[in-house]
């Protein structure tokens, strides 16, 4: 991957490869006033961003540099019952990643994770339409039991809205005994675990009560030169996930537009939107463009949400290689059959009464129709039955003649 100097743009579907790539790790100690460690961390972190430039908006990959230090001004042994541990680390103009921790009486863990980054480092964000400092935060998976260190060699990514940090190979301890990482360790569950015989089979996911068919809501997003995507379409999410007794669930969780904020953005190749409630933090749909077959299509969907009572509250999803809701470009994209889109194993998202355009759109309307090859099919079905029933009333009526033609043949005249 490049340096921090050589951060360059490219489309997000092989930006989020960045955990595949990886910087040279670096050690991060927090100490006390007596110089004795409190929190300890090892690892390497990508980073990948999302934000405007004058010609919409763009993706930038970098990795936490060699230099980057702790802040110590700013990281924290905590104090008991009035403020807690944090690991604050600084590099390049004013950027900061922070680890905030928190504990019980058996595990501790990384509560918050937090990202300040400044547009204004063209080295980091070449043509930024703006030169603010941007924060974003979000929940974490990071936790281990106390006295023992967090061990994850594999990739964990931490989506925070617009940015995605992929920690790979690290090893991270707060609350220390002792000035060094503890020798017993917590895996996380990216890494295993690896069993030395079959596993009993997993519990059959038990399914939640089917909540009712979600209201079907309209969709605009403008920018600079207009609209750049309509979208009506009735959401519902369905996530399976692991509640407090270790018991397998399948939750469906509708989109209530009355209670959902609807953002985007439009760029030259990417289009986004992007909603939010109190439960879901963002629900990111990106739709992307094929310059070879002029087509439109849902390239990419993101999820961050609060699930109240799964044994991790905080559950995410994301994936950037789909290839659904497809149109030729200036035409709209309809299907009135429900759509399930599959983006990972554990989430998939069920579409309603879809229609949408995204890029070229004319006067805020949709353009020509190309129907779902669900709808094309279920037009096929009456016009096959119909066909049927025809070819039927004929064989009956050919029958009826040539019988009553026999009939009369048996008559003689007196």
């Amino acid at each position: 991957m490049a340096a921090l100097g050589g951060a360059r743009r490219r489309p997000l579907f092989l930006l989020l490869l960045a955990g595949l790539l990886h910087g040279t790790a670096a050690t991060f100690v927090v100490t006390d006033g007596n110089g004795t460690a409190c929190i300890m961390a090892n690892f390497s972190a990508a980073f990948v961003t999302i934000y405007d430039t004058r010609n919409g908006p763009t993706n930038v990959t970098f990795d936490l540099p060699p230099d980057a230090a702790v802040l110590n001004s700013s990281s924290s042994c905590g104090k008991e019952n009035a403020s807690a541990p944090s690991l604050v680390i600084a590099f390049g103009r004013g950027h900061r990643l922070t680890l905030n921790f928190t504990r019980n009486a058996t595990r501790y863990s990384v509560q918050l994770m937090g990202f300040i980054y400044n547009l204004s480092d063209t080295q980091i964000f070449p043509n930024a339409s703006s030169k603010e400092i941007k924060t974003v935060e979000s929940a974490t998976d990071i936790r281990a039991d106390i006295n023992k260190k967090y061990r994850c060699v594999s990739n964990n990514q931490i989506h925070m809205h617009n940015v995605t940090v992929t920690l790979h190979d690290a090893t991270i301890q707060a609350y220390l005994a002792s000035s060094s990482f503890s020798k017993e360790e917590t895996r996380c569950e990216q890494d295993g675990p690896f069993p030395t015989t079959a596993p009993p089979p997993p519990p059959r996911p038990s399914p939640s009560p089917t909540p009712e068919t979600p209201s079907v809501h309209k969709y605009n997003v403008s920018g600079a030169n207009g609209t750049c995507l309509l979208a009506s379409m009735g959401l519902q999410l369905n996530v399976t996930y692991s509640k407090r007794d270790n018991t397998t669930v399948s939750g469906l969780f509708s989109i209530d537009p009355s209670n959902t904020s609807a953002t985007g953005s439009c760029g030259a190749q990417l289009v986004t939107l992007d909603l939010r409630s109190s439960r879901i933090h963002s629900l990111l749909f990106q739709f992307g463009m094929d310059p070879n077959t002029s087509q439109f299509f849902l390239q990419g969907i993101q999820l961050n949400m609060t699930v109240p009572d799964a044994r991790d509250p905080t559950f995410q999803a994301d994936n950037s290689s789909l290839r659904a809701l497809q149109a030729t470009i200036g035409n709209s994209y309809k299907c009135n059959a429900e759509e399930r889109v599959e983006v990972t194993e554990a989430f998939s998202v069920n579409i309603f009464k879809v229609w949408v355009q995204a890029f070229q759109v004319q006067g805020d309307k949709f353009g020509s129709v190309e129907e779902c090859q669900l709808d094309e099919n279920s037009m096929l079905i009456p016009i096959a039955v119909g066909g049927a029933l025809a070819g039927l009333v004929l064989i009956v009526l050919i029958a009826y003649l040539i019988g009553r033609k026999r009939s009369h043949a048996g008559y003689q005249t007196i």
